[in-house]
């Protein structure tokens, strides 16, 4: 797959995009309280602070996306994580994991952090950061220590 693919910050204003951010809140919807969901819209995902990363396939198709969202001038957080369901299980999220690290790291970030569910249906989230060196910690930023969360961090070196 490696191949034929690519991973390049793009606006997340197109429709495309929309479609992947909709279908992501689609499966995030049912997991959690919505009080507890956490999620940037199109328009949050275009600001400044946000780079968002689309991997797409040889024909221009996307097949996932990520992005970094800086806080400051040593803090980012991963933000939109997401894979079609089908095409889970060949490393897309790891590849985009990456990137986003690669670009944070260029930025001067030394910490990653990232919110995500507390509940079935999050299992392979997890597995991914877990895998990419990420671990369990405290509530980070301004989200509230519910149990519909669980957050990971990551100290990054140059």
């Amino acid at each position: 797959m490696a191949d034929a693919v690519s991973i390049s910050a793009e606006t997340p204003l197109q429709d495309d995009v929309r479609d992947m951010v909709t279908a992501l809140n689609d499966t995030m919807r049912p997991l959690s309280p919505p009080e507890f969901q956490f999620q940037l819209t199109v328009e949050q995902m275009a600001e400044p602070s946000v780079t968002v990363f689309v991997m797409r396939d040889q024909a221009g198709a996307p097949l996932g996306m990520a992005s970094l969202k800086i806080h400051d001038d040593e803090l980012g957080e991963v933000k939109r994580m997401f894979t079609y369901p089908a095409l889970r299980g060949q490393r897309i999220g790891t590849q985009l994991l990456r990137r986003v690290e690669t670009l944070a790291r260029e930025r001067g970030v030394r910490r990653l952090v990232l919110e995500t569910g507390e509940a079935p249906g999050f299992e392979a989230a997890w597995r991914l950061y877990e895998r990419c060196g990420f671990h369990v910690c405290g509530a980070v930023l301004d989200y509230p220590d519910s149990g519909f969360s669980r957050f990971y961090e990551k100290t990054l070196t140059p």
